[in-house]
């Protein structure tokens, strides 16, 4: 008989549901985020070093990855379709990200994530992520996570059937610490909430909308934290 812990404990979705999931969620809408990810890519470029070698975790798509300009690039994610979408200077690592990543000590520069907590099953999950990333990063490395910020999103986050953990800015930005991460940014409101369902923008008013961080009190619904390794 399970215990009543484990009982209560969600149940990860297969790769292959995840596959199912993500083509039903993102394919009507892929030209437009890849549009949108040219203008994140940017903004993030100021994080990345041209010689930077990142990691893009709970990569997806590849949008990130595929777009931003570094040095080396590696990609996590158990969706088999990622490898279709990762670029051909792209190494793609299938694995549980709560389970030991297979790079040395030290070998990253960057990771990101956008929009990929949220999906881990409970804090041990991340807590063991956090740990991986932390020990992946050089001295001076960087860890960048943008995701819903559960304080603005209470009943929406709900809307998608493989949301588990709920964090705000500041228990994200706790966890960080307890992992040894000193944190350089926190904002509470960055982007809107989804770009996978509800109104497309025009690309330039994305592009402003990322230049002009007063707007983003009214419209962010996601957290940014940039956390780096002393």
């Amino acid at each position: 008989m399970l215990s009543v812990r484990n009982r209560l404990m969600p149940t990860p979705l297969s790769p292959i549901e995840l596959q199912y999931l993500y083509e039903k969620r993102l394919a009507p809408n892929m030209s437009y985020r890849r549009k949108v990810w040219d203008e994140l890519c940017a903004y993030f470029s100021r994080w990345v070093p041209g010689d930077a070698t990142v990691l893009d975790l709970g990569c997806g798509y590849c949008e990130f990855i595929n777009g931003i300009k570094c040095g080396r690039k590696y990609a996590m994610d158990l969706n088999p379709a990622s490898a279709a979408h990762a670029g051909k200077d792209v190494t793609l690592l299938a694995q549980d990200c709560s389970e030991p990543w297979n790079l040395p000590p030290g070998s990253l520069d960057v990771v990101f994530t956008s929009n990929f907590f949220e999906h881990l099953p409970d804090k041990a999950a991340l807590e063991s992520t956090l740990e991986q990333a932390i020990r992946s990063l050089r001295s001076g490395g960087r860890l960048i996570a943008m995701g819903p910020n559960i304080k603005y999103v209470p009943g929406a986050y709900w809307d998608f059937f493989d949301h588990y953990l709920q964090l705000t800015e500041l228990s994200l930005a706790e966890a960080l610490h307890l992992k040894g991460f000193a944190i350089e940014t926190c904002i509470d409101r960055f982007m809107p909430y989804t770009m996978s369902q509800g109104r497309t923008y025009p690309i330039l008013a994305v592009k402003v909308y990322l230049a002009l961080p007063v707007v983003w009190r009214f419209f962010g619904r996601q957290l940014l934290v940039v956390a780096v390794k002393p």
